[in-house]
């Protein structure tokens, strides 16, 4: 039986879908998202940002390779904002902060965050208890966009994802991140584009639902610190 996709918000140059964990977004063994989107709504569609097959949540999708040229220069631009939210059972470093540096690949396609900042991965984020024992949610704004980037930032402040085995977190049904938020101006046009996760025992418990409606329902409008790219010429030890 083949997967219907839930279409988010659609615009005459793009889609936003809600993609589900566990579908890989290129086609592997079997079609991936953006296959299974074409095929569901007959069109040819074009990537311009990436989710991991674990994460769920916001995908946006172009319907045209020019449309796909200039949504892919606004992430490029830092004028998409993107938050995602997120789920742990350890204890971080801090509750919330900067995380930076250059990301260099590990063992096992996994990667590892460096103290370096020639070309470096940045996000910012916040995190809070929600009454639930030894569980903490966090919410994640990165300004780049690199592989793996939010599971690499959380597991650097010893908060790796729950269900994020390669990360060393705890096994879980799926893995706990989500793609929350969007936010951008589309040709004078602004888009906002808010989806809590839907699937998950973690991710659908009372309490975080509680918490999401009372603090995080507006990600964009919570004190978020503004961010420079620095020049490529700098290499200078991550802040914390």
């Amino acid at each position: 039986m083949t997967m219907v996709l839930k279409l988010v918000f659609e615009h005459a140059d793009f889609l936003v879908l809600d993609k589900p964990s566990g579908i890989s977004f290129h086609s592997e063994f079997e079609p991936g998202v953006v296959a299974l989107a074409e095929t569901q709504f007959g069109l040819k569609l074009y990537a311009v940002h990436r989710l991991d097959k674990g994460t769920s949540g916001l995908l946006l999708l172009a319907k045209s390779s020019e449309a796909a040229a200039l949504l892919s220069q606004l992430f490029q631009n830092q004028q998409i904002q993107k938050f995602y939210l997120a789920l742990t059972d350890q204890k971080p470093k801090k509750k919330q902060g900067w995380v930076k540096g250059d990301m260099v690949q590990a063992r096992r396609s996994a990667w590892k965050l460096t103290s370096t900042l020639t070309n470096p991965a940045v996000s910012y984020f916040v995190s809070a208890f929600y009454e639930v024992e030894g569980r903490r949610a966090f919410l994640v704004k990165p300004f780049t966009g690199k592989t793996h980037q939010v599971r690499v930032a959380l597991k650097s402040v010893s908060a790796a994802i729950l269900g994020d085995e390669l990360y060393q977190g705890r096994v879980a049904d799926r893995l706990y991140l989500h793609a929350y938020a969007l936010y951008f101006s589309w040709h004078g046009t602004d888009i906002k584009l808010i989806l809590p996760p839907s699937e998950g025992a973690e991710f659908l418990a009372e309490p975080l639902q509680q918490h999401l409606n009372q603090n995080w329902a507006e990600p964009v409008s919570l004190d978020w610190p503004f961010y420079q790219k620095p020049s490529k010429a700098n290499t200078v030890k991550t802040e914390e």
